[in-house]
């Protein structure tokens, strides 16, 4: 996807409990249009469609829920130690995600936009068309007591989840540009709207060079 047409992307991503979803909605509240992968991976699995039901069919119906709908963490659980079956899941979803994601892409008339996309890193190439990577970064030590807060789990599964993402390390690594979100509010809008701006000025630099 090189058509300088197009809005550009940056991908939002960072690790559990990094506070992926208070970064987005700060952006949503300044008028960026967010496109949220997780919301994606929903829509892709609604009862009645085909990626639904390819996955009863390999899982069976203890994945669903009372009302036909996917039991995400049924699945989740059901993968987490299976390679095998993890990968089948992937190359059944990712694809799908990916094609719907660009759809609406395509379909924007911002100048730019953020993708969210929890393991954008661990899948870079699905998401080959991103153009900037920004990465919200918050100590391990906070990760693991947020999500366990959060999601009333275990430190010893929290730390499973966290172990399978890419290191903190890595991920720093990889990124254009770092959130820091263990400041105060203030100071967190402030570094959002620094990057608002340089988005905005490299969105427009493509935009009059294409």
């Amino acid at each position: 996807m090189s058509d300088t047409r197009r809005p550009y992307v940056v991908g939002l991503t960072g690790g559990i409990g990094s506070g992926k979803s208070t970064i987005t909605r700060l952006l949503i509240g300044f008028g960026i249009e967010v496109i949220d992968a997780d919301d994606i991976a929903r829509e892709v699995v609604t009862p009645g469609s085909p990626a639904l039901n390819a996955l009863v069919e390999r899982f069976g119906t203890k994945i669903l829920a009372a009302d036909g709908t996917l039991k995400r963490e049924r699945l989740r659980g059901l993968v987490f130690t299976d390679t095998e079956a993890k990968r089948w899941v992937e190359d059944l979803l990712h694809p799908v995600i990916r094609a719907r994601i660009l759809e609406r892409i395509a379909r924007s008339t911002s100048l730019w936009l953020l993708l969210s996309v929890p393991l954008l890193l661990e899948n870079k190439q699905a998401y080959d068309f991103v153009d900037r990577i920004l990465v919200v970064d918050v100590p391990e030590s906070v990760q693991l007591a947020r999500t366990m807060l959060r999601d009333n789990a275990t430190k010893e599964e929290v730390s499973r989840i966290m172990q399978s993402q890419l290191s903190r390390g890595k991920r720093l690594a990889a990124a254009d540009d770092i959130v820091e979100n263990t400041s105060d509010p203030l100071q967190l809008q402030e570094q959002l709207l620094r990057l608002v701006k340089r988005y905005e000025e490299l969105a427009h630099a493509r935009h009059q060079n294409s």
